[in-house]
């Protein structure tokens, strides 16, 4: 009897597992394991099957990150890298938003955002302390950057860790095809939070002068593990350069990585463990295997028939399609599942449109779904967790508050990628790549000189 209603209770269990998610009545990974648990009872899924569903490359990439980043900070080079960034700025406000910003971008590329950011964070407000000034235009920032920064590469966010593990698509991809776009989006976005945040960032001199006296070599609190974990860093990160030349799966050059810096830091294996985020990885495997039902039972095929015959199997109408679902939808609920969801869809698409080449989409995808965190408090981890840390220090911010300014920005940033893949699409990526390069050089010296206008209008 069961059989007969499986594309019925499959639909029903990811719909109701989603709107719990999202609702954040229940954790989401016990909600995730719930219903993963609930396919292979009911029998959509035996357990062989519901084990195959999980992507262990996805799982061993996340689990090796977390190892090296949670040994690395313990390092204090985080900390150094911001209070030396501030200092550079010279005390200015203006330019310290810059320096953070940056600094969270490039550290969410090769980190994970929420990791990024409870590195930064607590830097930003001894900084912002010392000047006397509001910290949230900072902390926004931040917010903002991680999430763009992490769309830049295969590790910088989980989605395209999804994308790359599903695909075969390598750091190098990534980096190529999405760096230029990033860059551009990075410096428009630092601009406009400088025009937007130019009068609420007074300060004197003096207090200028305290951020100069900050000592950043303090910050760093064991020279002999940094040493080994920025080797190990540097090889970890060759290794995802060169991971599809040698054809090593990511996962493999994550928990290399992660096994050597064990082995010559000399750290205790349980207290390096404790730095993995467990309940992460099992929501991502819950959610895999609620997925892999979906497409055991044909409703993933059946959508993709239908997205198909709406866009008449145009490519450049499905990845417009797509980018701005992705965005619009990743704004309001959690990019993970959504990511989960949308790799077999675009796979069948594919399949069924007899489409050979399906990058264009799934950059589409990535862009959508990563920078669309942007768009509100509860868009991505890493805004829960700032947010979630200002109010413990008595900052508070509200969802309409936060929407009114992120939510623009992010739309900002979903019409410039738009742009950008029409132009990869019709003149093909290396063009665009460099046309958008050129565009990021004239927008970071227009920035420039007008950061400098409005630092001499705040004194």
């Amino acid at each position: 009897m069961i059989e007969q209603y499986q594309s019925a209770i499959a639909l029903a269990i990811f719909l109701i597992t989603y709107a719990v998610i999202i609702s954040e009545k229940i954790h989401r990974t016990v909600i995730a394991l719930i219903g993963a648990c609930l396919v292979i009872l009911v029998g959509i899924l035996d357990l062989e099957k519901g084990i195959s569903a999980i992507d262990f490359n996805t799982i061993g990439l996340l689990v090796g990150m977390m190892i090296i980043v949670g040994i690395t900070r313990e390092t204090g080079v985080f900390e150094y890298l911001a209070v030396k960034s501030a200092k550079m700025s010279g005390g200015e406000p203006l330019k310290i938003l810059a320096a953070l910003g940056i600094v969270t971008a490039i550290l969410s590329a090769f980190l994970d955002n929420v990791t990024t950011v409870l590195l930064i964070v607590p830097v930003t407000f001894a900084i912002t302390s010392q000047l006397k000034i509001n910290v949230w235009p900072f902390l926004f920032t931040e917010i903002l950057m991680s999430n763009i920064g992490g769309t830049a590469t295969l590790i910088g966010d989980p989605p395209n860790i999804m994308i790359g593990s599903a695909t075969g698509l390598g750091f190098m991809d990534f980096a190529f095809n999405l760096t230029p776009v990033i860059i551009v989006i990075g410096v428009v976005t630092i601009f406009l939070l400088q025009y937007i945040y130019r009068n609420q960032l007074d300060t004197t001199q003096e207090l200028k002068s305290n951020i100069m006296r900050m000592n950043e070599q303090e910050q760093i609190k064991d020279h002999a593990l940094l040493r080994k974990c920025l080797v190990v860093l540097a090889l970890t990160i060759l290794g995802f350069l060169l991971h599809q030349y040698v054809h090593l799966e990511s996962s493999v050059i994550a928990l290399s990585g992660a096994s050597l810096l064990l082995l010559v830091s000399g750290k205790d294996v349980e207290h390096a463990l404790a730095a993995v985020e467990w309940p992460v990885l099992f929501f991502f495997i819950g959610l895999f295997v609620i997925i892999g039902a979906l497409e055991e039972v044909g409703i993933i095929e059946a959508v993709a028939k239908w997205s198909l015959e709406a866009t008449g199997g145009n490519m450049v109408g499905t990845g417009m399609l797509i980018l701005w679902l992705s965005a619009i939808a990743s704004a309001f609920v959690d990019n993970i599942p959504f990511v989960a969801t949308m790799i077999p869809l675009i796979q069948d698409m594919g399949r069924l449109g007899g489409i050979a080449d399906l990058n264009f989409l799934w950059w589409c995808l990535s862009l959508g779904a990563c920078l669309g965190g942007n768009g509100t408090i509860i868009g991505a981890s890493a805004n829960v967790v700032v947010v979630g840390m200002a109010e413990k220090r008595g900052v508070r911010v509200t969802f309409i508050a936060f929407m009114k300014t992120a939510f623009p920005l992010m739309l900002l940033s979903v019409v410039i990628s738009t742009c950008y893949l029409l132009l990869w699409y019709f003149y093909g990526h290396l063009q665009a790549a460099v046309i958008a390069l050129v565009i990021a050089v004239a927008l970071a010296i227009l920035s420039k000189a007008l950061s400098v206008r409005l630092l001499k209008g705040t004194k």
